[in-house]
């Protein structure tokens, strides 16, 4: 095949040098071919035309192009006759049952239909109910996969299918739902399966599933197995033969007639090999690779017709008939198959040719029966002689009607049938059954089929002289016996005398047939003649034969018998058998007879010279006249195959260059029958195949391997199908295919992206690069270096990086093609730029996603693969470096706007084992380097100005967890370091640099805060009041809040693994625990204070004191006159008072509760440290009685405070409390003794009763 910029002169040059080539090299014809179509050239490369054509040349051109168009037709019309030969009668293929189905193709319009479904789902406005998570996975589906450019492409080219459109779907959400978590009760296969219920329903949207079936069955024909109707329609279109063309055709070839189809096999095989012995005789042979192979050719040829003789030899004799059995016949192939005329092959005997017939007898009724009674029975019987009789049903002699048939077989070609009528005898004596009449008959295969009368022989003096009997008798033709009939013989071996015989001719096998002459009542023939090395002719009358009006005689060397019948239609009709049992090449045509010699046969004559007038006039009789061994059949069948090609490629199925069934069935049988070379055959393949290929049609690269693997065997001598010579044309055509083959593969995976989209078709990647790999071998069995192969996949990658950069640029409009949008570019603002930069980053992101996702089957085949996607991913990445890098520049300093570029691209890169820290990923941390430095150095020095103004202005009030300032600081300092984290920096020193510095700048940042916290806090401790009237403010709460949040952050923000970041941390963590131990200390000592000032009014009441005596006369004299207040009871329940609202007042306002016991628990100890201590100072001295109530008050709500604010047991019984409780216990005994009216109800005991303050 020319290359696709060869002109049409040198394709006609090739094709007259194709020509002129002997057809025997491809063909196995030894004359020039058919004349070639004009169009046989490229069909892509047109005419060239004249410069400046005239007038003169135009009308020229229109007579030319009209010829050219009539030897188009007649060049299609006469392989079309060969075809439908191959369709009548196949004894070589079969239509296959093991291929894959084909899918139905999608057109440009059902893709859009499909767009409008799925965007109506999308909008709401179907009734299929779906999940977010599965509106996500259409909406991805919708818009990565069906709005795709390359999807549309390969619409259109007729390479996708509604499985292809499923099973992206399916790969798709594959991947999502395992992604999902986990559900109880609901596995994620049920999941994938109701989600692709759904796709379905979408897919199919509203149409009238009723309809769907019948479609289906219309479209779906050409995938099944086709009836020779089918194959003939099919074929009428790919050969554009009109239905009126083809009835001729069939009609005049008569493909319905199976003798004559063998026949015309036979003559076409022994065509064959009378070529084979010229051109052995002659030493004309094509030009083969090696001298010796001339021979071998011969030899070649010989076997391949032998082969296609014991395919014809094994068929059974006649298709659809009655089971009959090949006589098996032993003899040599070569000597019997080659030499026609050899006397010495093995004779048939007379029991090879005995045959088996069924007659049938059906007697209807008897007519003129006279000479019974009518009341008396009567009834027949019937019988073939030699074999048994059969008797009817019994009728009265007034209505002698019966309808009875019997069957007989026999195995006389001419039986003798006798039919007898009888009576039943009454006389008491009688033994038999009177006879009334008697016929005999001597039907043959030929007679009469329907009920006819025949006169019935009576007995002498019976009274019936005018009985008929009414019957039919029905004699069938075996399908081994071809034709029979009454004849005149007279032959030199046989028939030595010239009479009137009944002759039969019968088919042994298929190469074997014989005249035989049968007499009545014989199974064997009397004699027989082989058929075989005979031509049969018709001759002119013999005067000195007497007997017979129509003369033909069949001839051998040595020999002549000549035959003679009644009429011309008789003799027409064995002629036509006797030249289809004979084999002769040689068509006898009958001598015109006038219309005296042949009264009978005049309404056929007039029939077939019409017909034969029509014929003539279509112009069809040299098609099927055309001798098949003077022909170039290798021509034929590179056009059969390319019309073919062309017609399935075209009709509704994603074929990929996948012939159909009933297609392969027909080029298979053509191929064996008019002996196609199979290399040419599958050099013709890759041809079309790799036109169709590059002009943007979908193929299958397995099968583009098949037949390159067919041919590479055939050239290297590894003989695929048994042929062992190689031409010089063949392998001149093979290296020119290899070579245009590896352009064509080396094209498709540097655009694997387009040729393969979303890796469709299903392995396509992968065969192809096992193709290049055996097209890449220097002979079959040497196989290819794998650096070799992965150097060549290497230079393709590489050029499909370029090109996949470039047209996601188009598309992304980064590098428009047109100098406004150029200009416009390098105007842009640099927000602007960096958008385009960020949105390019997620397109190639995208375009390597779906690279690993559908693109990564070579791997399976090839270990390299990954390695080489590496380097194509790096190249890819070092094209979008130069507008990345171009972005970057144009930003202003101190502008982090494109951190979220190197998180899109760093996120995507970490997680590609063969892309982390590959060379694209260094140079994008090569770059965001100063700015990670830059950006958190300028975050340390504001975050510190931020914690000294926050301090100076700050007014302590709560804010979530602490206050304003601090709140802030957290914030910005795990912003800082979320943000870092986020970064994900690949290179571990550089990131563990990085948070170590984040982590010591955060213990300095909370350092800061905590001690100018304490200060605080001192400060606004010591300005609070220190008597009862003291209650916490909120700023107090507020500070030790921020204590306890920084105690909290210091884990998170501060935390390193390791030896001296670990020892840091822990003196953060130390620090804020001794400040918080500091600040509770305060607390509690503040609260102690006011404890102490409480008792020191109440040591104002101590025994012997000038002050005591004034109080107690004070009161005494008073609660005469009037009811005076308990003393000392306010002073206790201001004192329980301030303890119980600062409590509520910690409980409410700060955070932690662990500090909140502590506090409590230390506030506890030491007021009952303090109330000890100062009873141990009067242990000499008994308390007032206003000093016992007020203390065994103060101590007993203490007690139960602390005891309700979760003190534990241990810390409120200690032994503090033990001696404080006896103490006054000890008290209130002396006082209940000494006083009159005792305590008035205050006492140490527990009791519900005692009154609450």
């Amino acid at each position: 095949m020319l290359d696709p910029s060869s002109s049409e002169e040198e394709s006609d040059e090739g094709l007259e040098g194709e020509r002129r080539d002997v057809p025997g090299a491809a063909g196995g014809g030894g004359s020039p071919r058919a004349p070639a179509p004009a169009r046989e050239g490229r069909r892509d490369a047109p005419r060239p035309g004249s410069p400046s054509p005239s007038v003169l040349s135009e009308g020229r051109d229109e007579p030319e192009r009209r010829r050219d168009e009539e030897q188009e037709r007649r060049v299609r019309l006469q392989l079309y006759v060969f075809v439908v030969r191959c369709i009548a009668y196949p004894f070589n293929a079969k239509q296959p049952t093991d291929m894959a189905r084909r899918q139905q193709k999608l057109n440009k319009q059902q893709l859009q239909l499909l767009k409008e479904r799925f965007q109506a789902f999308l909008n709401g406005e179907t009734q299929i109910v779906a999940d977010e998570a599965f509106c996500n996975a259409v909406r991805s589906y919708y818009e990565v996969f069906l709005k795709s450019d390359r999807v549309a492409r390969m619409v259109q080219s007729g390479g996708c299918s509604a499985n292809d459109f499923r099973e992206v779907f399916k790969k798709n959400i594959e991947k999502r739902v395992r992604s999902l978590p986990e559900i109880d009760g609901l596995s994620k296969e049920t999941v994938l399966s109701s989600w692709i219920a759904k796709y379905d329903a979408i897919y199919r949207g509203e149409e009238d599933l009723c309809k769907q079936p019948n479609r289906m069955t219309l479209s779906a024909v050409s995938e099944l197995i086709l009836s020779k109707e089918q194959l003939y329609e099919m074929f009428q279109q790919i050969l554009g033969v009109k239905k009126l063309e083809h009835q001729l055709l069939y009609n005049a070839c008569q493909l319905d007639n199976a003798d004559e189809q063998a026949a015309q096999i036979r003559r076409e095989l022994d065509g064959r090999l009378q070529v084979a012995e010229k051109m052995a005789k002659e030493r004309r042979f094509p030009k083969f690779i090696a001298k010796e192979m001339e021979t071998m050719y011969i030899e070649e040829l010989r076997s391949s017709v032998n082969l296609l003789m014991a395919n014809l030899e094994s068929l059974p004799v006649s298709k659809g008939g009655p089971e009959f059995k090949l006589q098996k016949l032993k003899r040599s192939q070569n000597s019997a198959f080659l030499d026609l005329g050899d006397e010495n092959e093995i004779q048939l005997s007379k029991s090879d040719v005995v045959l088996s017939f069924t007659l049938e007898i059906v007697i209807m009724e008897v007519q003129g029966l006279k000479s019974v009674a009518p009341n008396r029975i009567v009834y027949c019987t019937m019988e073939v002689e030699g074999g048994e009789k059969l008797q009817t049903d019994q009728a009265e002699a007034s209505r002698p009607q019966w309808g009875t048939q019997g069957d007989f077989t026999t195995t006389h070609p001419r039986p003798v049938v006798k039919v007898k009528l009888f009576t039943e005898s009454t006389g008491v004596l009688a033994l038999e059954d009177k006879e009334l009449g008697r016929v005999i008959l001597y039907p043959t295969s030929n007679s009469s089929k329907s009920a006819e009368l025949h006169r019935m022989i009576v007995p002498k003096n019976s009274q019936d002289s005018d009985l008929k009997i009414k019957l039919a008798v029905r004699m069938d033709k075996p399908p081994h016996m071809k034709h029979s009939g009454y004849l005149y013989a007279l032959g030199q071996k046989v028939w030595k005398r010239w009479k009137k015989r009944y002759f039969v001719l019968v088919q042994v096998s298929q190469y074997t047939f014989a005249m035989c002459s049968y007499r009545e009542k014989k199974s064997e023939p009397q004699e027989l003649m082989q058929l075989e090395g005979y031509t049969v002719d018709y001759t002119d009358p013999h005067p000195g034969l007497q007997g017979g009006h129509m003369f033909f005689n069949a001839v051998k060397e040595g020999d002549t018998v000549i035959f003679a019948s009644d009429d011309e239609q008789d003799r027409v009709l064995w002629v036509q058998a006797m030249y289809r049992a004979t084999g002769q090449s040689y068509k006898p045509i009958p001598v015109l007879q006038t219309q005296k010699l042949n009264p009978k046969g005049g309404a056929l004559h007039a029939d077939a010279q019409l017909y034969a007038d029509r014929f003539q006039k279509q112009g069809m009789d040299e098609f099927i006249s055309a001798n098949p061994c003077k022909l170039d059949h290798a021509f034929l069948f590179r056009l059969l195959q390319r019309q073919t090609l062309d017609h399935r490629l075209n009709d509704s199925y994603s074929c990929l260059g996948w012939f159909s069934p009933g297609q392969v069935f027909v080029l298979d049988e053509y191929c064996a029958r008019y002996g196609v070379r199979g290399c040419h055959r599958h050099l013709c393949y890759l041809t079309e195949l790799m036109e169709h290929s590059e002009n943007g049609a979908v193929i299958d690269p397995t099968l583009l391997h098949y037949s390159f693997a067919f041919c590479a065997s055939h050239v290297h001598g590894n003989r695929p199908d048994g042929i062992g010579t190689v031409s010089v044309e063949e392998k001149e055509r093979f290296e020119e295919i290899k070579e245009r083959l590896s352009s064509l593969l080396e094209n498709q995976i540097s655009h694997f992206r387009y040729c393969f989209p979303f890796g469709r078709p299903e392995g396509a990647l992968k065969a192809t690069l096992s193709l290049l790999e055996r097209v890449l071998m220097k002979d079959i069995a040497t196989p290819v270096p794998a650096e070799e192969v992965k150097k060549v996949v290497r230079k393709c990658l590489e050029k499909a990086a370029l090109i996949n950069y470039t047209r996601l640029t188009e598309y992304a409009k980064i590098e428009g093609p047109a100098e406004k949008e150029t200009e416009t570019m390098n105007q842009a603002t640099p927000a602007r730029k960096l958008e385009e930069v960020l949105h390019l980053a997620e397109l190639c992101i995208e375009v390597l996603q779906q690279n690993e996702e559908h693109h990564a089957e070579g791997r399976e085949a090839f270990a390299w693969w990954p390695d080489l996607l590496a380097e194509h991913a790096e190249k890819f990445w070092s094209l979008f470096t130069v507008d990345m890098d171009t972005a970057l520049e144009a930003q202003p300093q101190d502008s982090w706007d494109s951190f979220p570029l190197f998180q899109l691209l760093n996120n995507f890169l970490r997680n590609d084992t063969l892309l982390c820290n590959g060379k694209f990923h260094k140079h994008l941390q090569e770059i965001f380097v100063p700015l990670v430095v830059r950006y958190v150095d300028l975050m340390e020095s504001s975050i510190a100005q931020s914690i000294h103004r926050g301090f100076e202005q700050e007014t302590w009030q709560p804010v979530n967890n602490g206050s304003a300032t601090s709140e802030d600081l957290f914030w910005k300092l795990d912003a800082l370091q979320m943000f870092v984290c986020d970064l994900h920096w690949p290179e571990q020193e550089f990131a563990h640099h990085l948070e170590q510095r984040l982590k010591l700048m955060a213990s300095d940042m909370i350092e800061a805060c905590v001690k100018r916290t304490r200060t605080t806090f001192e400060l606004k401790l010591q300005k609070a009041s220190k008597t009862t009237d003291l209650r916490l403010p909120a700023s107090v709460c507020t500070m030790f809040n921020v204590l306890v949040d920084a105690r909290k952050q210091s884990t998170k923000l501060c935390a390193l693994d390791g030896g001296q970041e670990q020892q840091y941390h822990s003196k953060i963590d130390d620090l804020i625990d001794n400040t918080v131990k500091d600040i509770i200390s305060l607390l509690v000592s503040k609260f102690v204070s006011v404890l102490e000032g409480v008792l020191s009014k109440l040591s104002r009441y101590d025994e012997g004191t000038f002050f005591s005596s004034i109080l107690s006369f004070t009161v005494k004299a008073a609660a005469k006159y009037v009811d005076v207040p308990k003393p000392g009871m306010d002073l206790a329940d201001t004192y329980i008072m301030f303890v119980r609202q600062n409590q509520d007042i910690l409980r409410e306002k700060v955070n932690e509760e662990m500090y909140i016991e502590k506090l409590f628990d230390q506030w506890y100890s030491n007021s009952m440290k303090v109330i000890c201590v100062w009873l141990a100072d009067r242990l000499d001295i008994q308390l007032h009685i206003y000093q016992l109530k007020t203390l065994i008050k103060i101590v007993k709500k203490t007690y139960r405070d602390f005891r309700l604010q979760g003190v534990l047991e241990g810390t409120l019984n200690s032994k503090t409390y033990d001696t404080l409780h006896r103490r006054l216990t000890v008290e209130e005994a002396t006082a209940s003794v000494s006083e009159g009216g005792g305590l008035q109800g205050i006492t140490m005991k527990d009791s519900d009763e005692e009154e609450e303050g």
